[in-house]
């Protein structure tokens, strides 16, 4: 080592120093006095290190373990520095910022028996010389950009106990020479482009615990060699294009799984009964397939720690065992046909209740608000009732809860816990004023409450929920006007009160929404707080004149201002226009006068406007032309004219119905030339003047030419003999 070893792996590494022994410094390992050994994972203070700072590291030619993981090393690996380090054993540079293809030098470490690149960015293939890491053990590559095939030399790697190359973009076939690995105890190749069939003997590989095939293109059907793994524990093989088993194939694996996930892979009919004897189960995903028939007892006395049968055709009600287990901690029955009531909830130990869409009804039993652990309740879209809805503590844990599309009854309930981040009651029958107490509700990101029987006077108490984002009061029947503190909710990117009875004016302050002007940090998604399946339902707003779903992967993307159909009075608050992130912006159906604030011609981003049906008057404002992003507009049943303005955008909005029932607007959009626009007539042509005798002889030539013609057709008769038709074709050859 050199003396400036502390200032290329700084981090408070305090014994390193140019005084000492290197073998008395920390994270150094030796061997009568020489160095094996250095564990350097996260050392490095800041970003930005590139792989020249590990130069010093390859001049150690008796390393035999190397840890420099997690230090956000960018650059290529350096592969003539590993080169000389030809006595590695073990090897980890995960966690990092390495790009460009694996070094081929790599492969020449003949001794390498652990290496782990994965969460770089690698990107090429795996070429064929990873055949020279005989000794290897352990490969992991996982979350990089390797493409291409997997090649046949891996089967050669026949001491390869794990190997993963999960989140890649690896593609063709399962090479068949992975069957040599008759070691392997783990295969992860989950969230590829693996296609064609899993190899027919993948169960000759007995000592297998861990089989990870999901996320892939993989058709046909699962191996029944499968069957033979006698160790394996965890089973992942969803989301492909399998055909799995069922009980009419009889076909029953001799392993004992721990881990079980079948999810999108077609199993039909009921749920298979070899399962029952899989007594050391504790995961089980059978979701988004075809399962039949009810709820088996022998499930509901197994104590799974989760179950997840969501996205199926089963019916019947629940076994009230199952809401007695000890174990249980994820149940997500979605998108079936279970119907019936609730029994009474005896157990602490489950967090994840999604029941949605389903039949169930009747009351909800209060002891579910006795589950400590309960973090996310999702009941939306069933037949549940009754006007007492359970109470839940202050010290509660729970954080989603969607009630929604129900028939509750009642007050607006307002106990939940301090830690609710999403709260969503809407299209149930709630009524009276809301409640003050919602203001606890520090964490409180997601109110949704439309469609209800709400009344009272909008309340002042919105303004203390600091951390609100979403809030839609859609729908019912509150009152008073809009508090301009409701400016105060920096974080505020969804506001929806229409359809109620507000009035007054639109306070000036709404033009501080920071949440509305900022394009805003993507939130923590469900995905990444659960290692399965989470789905929040879409947030239904009125885009363009209809109703539709909003997805929880666009929300944090998405913002929206709705004052429609209620009674708002006075001018456009100016300040509206610096909300500079707004998607859509609906002020109609009010009775807004004024003039169109020029400001709008600042929303830069938005796409929906919709101002219809207010007494607005006077011209829309040029700015309108800086609207790129705009592609729905009405501005209908107001008192506008002028010259409609044009631009790359406004000049495709061209739908009569946008500008409707106003005072004589022009443009090009609507096919009504405006006065500027139309060309003005030229001065009069000046003809050379003629001599005074030929107008004079004009002027006597015609009366007396026509007279003496007349009198010549009377003589022939012509007016009194010649057919109808003749005289229209005499016409018509005259006129030529």
């Amino acid at each position: 080592m050199t003396d400036n070893s502390t200032d290329m792996f700084p981090g408070g590494l305090e014994t390193w120093n140019s005084s000492s022994e290197c073998c008395q410094w920390a994270l150094v390992e030796c061997n009568s006095q020489q160095v094996t050994g250095l564990n350097l994972y996260s050392v490095f203070p800041t970003l930005g290190k590139t792989s020249t700072v590990l130069a010093p590291i390859f001049r150690i030619k008796t390393l035999m373990s190397l840890d420099i993981s997690y230090n956000s090393i960018q650059g290529e690996i350096p592969g003539i520095g590993l080169r000389n380090l030809s006595e590695l054993v073990y090897l980890d540079m995960r966690g990092n910022s390495f790009n460009g293809s694996i070094p081929l030098e790599l492969f020449h470490l003949a001794n390498l028996e652990f290496l782990d690149l994965s969460d770089n960015m690698i990107e090429g293939v795996l070429p064929n010389d990873v055949v020279g890491l005989k000794s290897l053990k352990q490969l992991s590559l996982d979350a990089n950009f390797i493409h291409g095939e997997l090649p046949e030399e891996i089967g050669n790697l026949i001491e390869l106990k794990q190997f993963t190359v999960p989140g890649n973009q690896i593609s063709g076939r399962i090479p068949l020479s992975i069957l040599q690995l008759r070691k392997l105890e783990v295969l992860n190749l989950q969230n590829n482009s693996f296609s064609l069939e899993i190899p027919a003997d993948i169960g000759s590989l007995v000592n297998l615990t861990t089989l990870d095939l999901s996320k892939n293109r993989l058709s046909g059907e699962i191996p029944s060699s499968i069957r033979k793994m006698r160790k394996l524990e965890t089973l992942q093989l969803e989301n492909n294009m399998l055909s799995a088993w069922n009980n009419n194939l009889a076909i029953e694996p001799k392993c004992k799984l721990s881990s079980l996930s079948l999810r999108s892979c077609s199993v039909k009919g009921q749920i298979p009964s070899w399962i029952s004897n899989q007594t050391d189960l504790i995961y089980l995903d059978l979701s988004e397939n075809d399962l039949e028939g009810d709820f088996p007892q022998w499930l509901a006395e197994r104590n799974l720690g989760t179950i997840i049968l969501s996205d199926n055709k089963l019916t019947g009600s629940l076994p009230s065992q199952l809401f007695q287990s000890r174990n249980l901690s994820v149940l997500a029955l979605s998108r079936n046909n279970f119907s019936g009531e609730w029994p009474e909830i005896n157990t602490a130990s489950i967090m994840v209740l999604l029941l949605s869409e389903n039949n169930f009804s009747g009351p909800l039993p209060k002891s579910i608000s006795n589950i400590h652990r309960l973090l996310l309740l999702d009941l939306s879209k069933n037949s549940f009732s009754g006007n007492e809805f359970p109470a839940f503590g202050p010290d509660s844990l729970i954080a989603f809860v969607d009630v929604s599309s129900n028939n509750f009854s009642g007050k607006v309930p307002s106990d939940f816990g301090l830690f609710t981040v999403m709260l969503s009651l809407s299209q149930n029958g709630f009524y009276g004023p809301l409640p003050e107490n919602f203001s606890n509700l520090i964490m409180l990101e997601h109110l949704d409450l439309h469609d209800n029987n709400i009344s009272g006077e909008f309340p002042a108490f919105f303004s203390q929920m600091s951390s609100v984002q979403v809030l839609i009061l859609r729908n019912n029947s509150i009152k008073g006007s809009i508090s301009s503190d409701l400016s105060s909710l920096s974080s505020l990117r969804i506001l929806d009160l229409s359809n109620n009875y507000l009035k007054g004016e639109i306070p000036q302050s709404l033009g501080n929404l920071t949440g509305m002007i900022e394009t805003p940090d993507a939130p923590l998604r469900l995905s990444e707080i659960f290692k399965f399946p989470v789905e929040i339902h879409d947030l239904i707003v009125n885009w363009k004149k209809a109703k539709q779903g909003l997805s929880i992967r666009n929300r944090d993307i998405y913002t929206f201002l709705d004052l429609s159909k209620n009674r708002l009075s006075g001018e456009i608050p100016h300040s509206l226009g610096g909300l500079k992130s707004l998607k859509l912006l609906n002020l109609s159906f009010n009775e807004l006068s004024g003039k169109i604030p020029i400001s709008f011609g600042d929303l830069e981003s938005v796409e929906t406007l919709d101002l219809s049906h207010n007494c607005l008057d006077g011209e829309i404002p040029g700015t309108f032309s800086k609207l790129l992003e705009l592609n729905y507009l009405d501005l209908s049943n107001n008192k506008l004219g002028g010259k409609i303005p044009g631009g790359s955008q406004m000049d495709t909005l061209v739908d009569p119905k946008m500008y409707a029932n106003n005072s004589g607007l022009c443009g090009v959009q609507i096919e009504v030339p405006c006065e500027e626009d139309l060309v003005p007539p030229g001065p009069p042509l000046r003809k050379k003047q003629e001599p005074m005798y030929s107008w004079i002889a004009t002027g006597v030539g015609y009366p007396v030419g026509f007279l003496s013609s007349t009198a010549v057709m009377y003589v022939l008769g012509y007016f009194n003999t010649a057919p109808a038709y003749h005289r229209r074709g005499h016409r018509r050859r005259s006129l030529r």
